[in-house]
């Protein structure tokens, strides 16, 4: 983004700043901007007078030819005024060489070149500049450069256009910033518009020496002038002569500024002491006084005519071509001098108000400019000085990043002296973040091969373990391996579907084979329920009564030929062994059974029950460590009980406490016993 902006330099006839008309006009495109930001800022800026400054057009300096005199009227000695038609408080310097500095201010379209190609232009330039009128061609390389830029920067914005339409379908990571390819038309614009200005300067420097050799000879003009006063010849030669320098003194070119007023001043006086000195006929010098009228008239109408001239630049500079005429122009009657000079300078000075309030106004918004790209460059500073840690956050920043770059096209220049520098800081900010973004990606690029390669691990772990049959260990351990997937972090995304593919397929053909293993075991669960189903109609029909003995006998023979039946389905298993101790516990009960063999016979059925519970080794291991323990502690018991009888011997009532004492030490012998048989029953159980 190159961005460029001519120094408007005000001069005026007097020295003085020349003024300029305000405009009305707001660059509502900058409040939106500023809004936009300060709603996101808090921070409030005067919007007024944003714009993007446009070129100025001006107007081919017109030029008014000194009709010659016709042989009669130099017979009649017509000549012009008596008096200069100025009065003597107002200075008029000869403005020549302002105008020369103003032509360096003001664009101008000699020729309309809006429908040239960019080839055609680059080929009109270099013609212009080889032909090596620098004086004679400004217009033309203004037109050319303006019309050429404008094609240039609409190529630019097509091709950022388009650049941030691929770049939004690209992955955060490989987005970039848009910098256009160097333009080799371009590029010789610029080479042949740098030649043009080196040659432009060269001519103003000889213009300066020429303005010198100017000046001599117009001071030697009015020697001369000055010399026709004492010259003893016929008049009308005389007359002829002081026409003939005159005209001259128009044909001479332009003199050095700080000269004007004096040099002006002198041709007056010299003037005027001539035509004292021919004493001009009255009527002659009534119908003199009378055309020069029409002409002043004439002027004050096409300088009051500018005040509709909507380019306040090109008003201006037609202005000076009407105090050029005004000057050359000869006096006018004195009672109508003053009246026709105070309309004209009214014009003037209107004129000369709106060309200073024009600039002061584009003065004005390049500043608010200035505010608004100060404004996104310290949004940009706070977005680099975030601390950003996620993909989403770089995404959302890029896109605020972006987003700011459209506006900084939308709003204008801002002042030449800080343009470069605040589009500097823009770029470098912009840089930096995208920079800081590619360094982030690029650890994180770094971080999911490292997790790609712990997914790899994973994968092969998997694949070892899917050919095995040991369900409940290997499902525990694929659980682990897929909840370890879930904290690894992302992994490249060219490779994450096929990592995670690989992965999923080994977790899939073991819980398939899983599957159908355990639907066959559906099966064979499903008969085991029909066959125990069997065993609890053959215990509901038993007659016990027939032989006690020989229906214990039976009765256990069904209970063992009950656990020798693998497992039933789950969801009839509890069921299942209700009815079973039912109908078995209701069969003893009509039997003649102790309670040491119900006990048995009830602990069998619990052990039968923890067998085919889920987790029944587990439930089995802490049974088996309860009666332990519950064993520990009846040995203890019986060992206090019989060192206890040593100490009853000697006391009151003995006998009667050792009695007791020892039918405890047999109830808990018993128990022990019972619990020791317990034991062993689990231990030799298979679960």
């Amino acid at each position: 983004m190159s961005e460029n902006l001519n120094d408007q330099v005000i001069n005026n006839e007097t020295g003085a700043k020349v003024s300029v008309e305000k405009s009305e006009k707001k660059l509502s495109v900058a409040d939106e901007i500023l809004q936009k930001i300060a709603a996101k800022t808090g921070k409030t800026y005067d919007v007024s007078g944003l714009t993007n400054p446009q070129s100025e057009k001006k107007e081919e300096k017109k030029v008014v030819a000194q009709e010659p005199l016709k042989e009669e009227e130099k017979k009649q000695a017509i000549v012009e005024i008596a008096e200069p038609d100025v009065p003597a408080y107002v200075s008029m310097p000869e403005n020549e060489e302002y105008a020369e500095e103003e032509e360096e201010q003001i664009q101008v379209e000699s020729v309309d070149y809006s429908k040239f190609s960019k080839s055609e232009l680059a080929q009109k330039l270099r013609q212009f500049i080889s032909d090596g009128e620098v004086n004679s061609i400004r217009n033309d390389v203004e037109g050319i450069k303006q019309s050429f830029y404008k094609i240039h920067n609409a190529e630019i914005k097509v091709l950022s256009d388009e650049f941030d339409k691929k770049n939004q379908e690209l992955p955060e990571e490989e987005r970039t910033l848009f910098v256009p390819e160097p333009d080799k038309l371009e590029l010789e614009v610029k080479e042949l518009l740098k030649l043009y200005k080196n040659a432009r300067a060269e001519f103003v420097k000889n213009l300066e020496k020429e303005k010198e050799v100017n000046l001599a000879k117009k001071n030697a003009i009015i020697e001369k002038i000055n010399y026709l006063i004492n010259k003893e010849e016929a008049f009308n030669d005389t007359f002829n002569e002081f026409r003939l320098l005159q005209q001259e003194w128009r044909e001479i070119g332009l003199v050095p500024q700080n000269s004007v007023k004096d040099l002006w001043d002198n041709y007056h006086k010299s003037v005027e002491s001539f035509y004292d000195y021919v004493k001009i006929n009255n009527a002659l010098r009534d119908l003199d006084l009378k055309k020069n009228l029409e002409t002043k008239t004439k002027l004050c109408d096409d300088a009051e005519s500018l005040l509709l001239e909507p380019n306040v630049v090109t008003a201006f500079k037609r202005l000076q071509d009407l105090h050029e005429l005004w000057r050359e122009s000869g006096p006018v009657p004195s009672e109508k001098k003053d009246e026709l000079w105070e309309r004209f300078k009214r014009v003037t000075t209107q004129i000369n108000k709106n060309h200073q309030d024009h600039f002061e106004l584009l003065k004005e918004e390049q500043m608010n400019n200035l505010k608004a790209k100060s404004l996104i460059c310290e949004k940009v500073d706070e977005i680099n000085a975030l601390e950003m840690d996620s993909i989403k956050e770089w995404d959302d920043k890029s896109k605020e990043i972006i987003e700011l770059q459209k506006i900084w096209r939308l709003i204008g220049f801002a002042p030449k002296k800080e343009n470069n520098s605040i589009y500097q800081r823009f770029r470098e900010g912009c840089d930096l973040f995208f920079q800081k973004k590619r360094t982030y990606f690029d650890s994180l690029k770094n971080e999911q091969t490292n997790n790609l390669q712990l997914k790899i691990d994973l994968c092969v772990q998997a694949e070892s373990l899917k050919e095995s049959f040991e369900w409940k260990k290997v499902t525990d351990e694929f659980i682990a391996l897929q909840k370890r997937w879930k904290e690894i972090g992302p992994v490249p995304r060219k490779q994450s579907d096929i990592v995670w593919k690989r992965f999923r397929a080994a977790c899939d053909y073991f819980f398939n084979k899983k599957s159908e293993h355990f639907n066959s075991i559906d099966k064979v669960q499903d008969e085991n329920l029909k066959l125990k189903l069997e065993i609890i109609e053959k215990i509901r029909n038993f007659d016990e009564a027939d032989n006690i003995e020989q229906g214990m006998q039976t009765l256990k023979d069904l209970q063992n030929e009950w656990l020798k039946i693998g497992h039933v389905p789950f969801d009839k298993k509890d069921q299942l062994i209700a009815e079973f101790r039912k109908e078995l516990d209701a069969k003893f009960s009509k039997i003649n059974m102790n309670q040491k063999e119900r006990n048995s016979l009830k602990f069998k059925q619990k052990i039968e029950t923890l067998s085919n519970a889920g987790g029944g080794q587990a439930k089995m291991k802490g049974e088996r460590e309860k009666l332990v323990k519950q064993l520990q502690k009846i040995s203890n018991d019986i060992i206090t009980l019989e060192n206890n009888i040593g100490f009853f011997a000697n006391t009151k009532n003995a006998d009667a406490l050792i009695q007791d004492v020892k039918n405890q030490i047999v109830t808990s012998k018993q128990k022990a016993d019972e619990i020791k048989q317990k034991i062993n029953m689990i231990d030799n159980s298979e679960v």
